[in-house]
């Protein structure tokens, strides 16, 4: 299912926005009623089709949500029929409804809920992978479709294809249904749909390939459905906890690049281009979390966000606070990029020898540079730590090493910079 699809071709952008605003939650209605994620799908992709041609003629109604519904009811039942199976008491119940049937009747019909969250957790299913899990969530909570998904993972739309249908196909086989019952799984559902919106949020943020460092769409989404999260689950301190990670992070984000769209790093940034709002949301949030003395690591991550946010500039940043904050977050979770997160945190609080010797530690013991999570990163980490304790020619070969690894245009462009720089000195 393509949501966007069919409101392109009408040249409608109002059309287009609602569309495609509504569209996971009808697909949320008819996966409740009916259990059916994969045939749903196909439901809802004609309920939009003939939205497009309707609305195209006449006005967009006044509760567009009800009124695709009630399509999408109606082209549910034709599936069920026309798939020859013994589902009769779908038919029943739908057509037990007059309001089902006829589109333009009018009567409340699940306006006021929505079937988001529920949509979310039955993406995070267990029996999906993770990256069957990012992309099914970005499919039909998201509403992306399969091409710009693939874009930002920076593969073929027939392979990202390929990944959303077999996931609907494990949801089937597993028999997963749209409810989820016992606030134990709600629980443990929950944290995988906040680990999925987490990694979402992070390749917005620097895009694993392309010629663009962020994608804004991926972040606004990732925030967005956060804020749905953190709604349903106002007593978590975590949910809060990674809302205001993504608020604190995002507020940087026009600050990353110049007007030549290079590279900026953070020491580096105009704090003045930062986004106050944000700033002070996400702020505000992980105090009020922090209080709860409940704390994970998405809390731990937001205070050392909220820690850059404090100081007014770089130098008055409190690196020795982010590094104890990165060692009570490897404790909870130890991890490649929290290790070598504790390494910058570490160089920059206590200089860049103890940097470059907690990150051979690290490479000794947990074979840190060699781990696909953190490859590159590592090998730029020790590049800039090589270049401040004045060995140049070092410091050029992993700048060339990390910039080969990276498939982002300009972190590339970056990093062959500042490898430059190192050639023109001993040229």
């Amino acid at each position: 299912m393509e949501h966007s699809a069919p409101a392109a071709r009408t040249g409608d952008r109002r059309i287009e926005d609602v569309l495609r605003t509504e569209a996971p939650h009808v697909l949320g209605a008819l996966v409740r009623r009916f259990g059916r994620f994969e045939l749903a799908e196909d439901a809802v992709q004609e309920a939009l089709i003939a939205a497009s041609t309707t609305w195209r003629e006449g006005t967009v109604p006044e509760e567009p949500r009800s009124w695709l519904i009630r399509v999408g009811y109606r082209k549910m039942v034709d599936l069920v029929r026309s798939e020859q199976a013994s589902r009769r008491r779908e038919e029943e119940v739908a057509y037990s409804d007059a309001v089902l049937v006829e589109p333009d009747r009018t009567g409340p019909l699940l306006r006021d809920r929505d079937d988001s969250l529920h949509l979310l957790l039955l993406c995070c299913h267990p029996a999906l992978s993770e990256a069957s899990q990012v992309a099914l969530t970005l499919r039909a909570v998201g509403g992306l479709t399969t091409a710009e998904i693939a874009h930002a993972y920076g593969t073929t739309e027939a392979t990202m294809g390929t990944r959303i249908s077999r996931a609907k196909q494990t949801l089937r086989k597993a028999g997963a249904r749209f409810e989820i019952r016992a606030d134990e799984a709600v629980t443990q559902r929950s944290s995988a749909v906040m680990r999925v919106l987490y990694l979402i949020f992070n390749e917005g943020y620097t895009a694993t390939a392309g010629g663009e460092l962020t994608r804004a769409d991926l972040t606004k989404e990732a925030i967005r459905l956060t804020r749905m999260l953190r709604r349903h689950f106002p007593d978590d301190p975590e949910a809060a906890g990674l809302l205001a990670l993504m608020l604190l992070t995002e507020a940087r984000r026009s600050a990353r690049t110049d007007p030549g769209e290079d590279l900026v790093p953070l020491t580096e940034q105009d704090r003045a281009r930062w986004d106050r709002n944000l700033t002070e949301e996400g702020r505000q949030l992980i105090e009020r979390a922090w209080a709860r003395d409940r704390v994970g690591p998405y809390q731990l991550q937001a205070a050392v966000a909220a820690t850059h946010a404090q100081a007014e500039t770089a130098a008055e940043t409190d690196w020795p606070q982010i590094a104890a904050l990165y060692l009570w977050l490897e404790r909870l979770q130890p991890t490649a990029p929290v290790r070598l997160s504790r390494v910058v945190a570490v160089a920059h609080a206590f200089g860049p020898r103890r940097g470059v010797a907690l990150l051979d530690e690290f490479d000794r013991v947990h074979r840190l540079t060699d781990d696909p999570l953190v490859a590159q990163r590592a090998r730029a980490v020790r590049a800039h730590l090589l270049d401040q304790l004045g060995d140049t020619t070092r410091a050029r070969e992993q700048f060339l090493a990390a910039a080969e690894l990276t498939g982002n245009d300009i972190e590339r462009r970056y990093l062959l910079r500042r490898a430059g720089e190192h050639h023109s000195e001993h040229s």
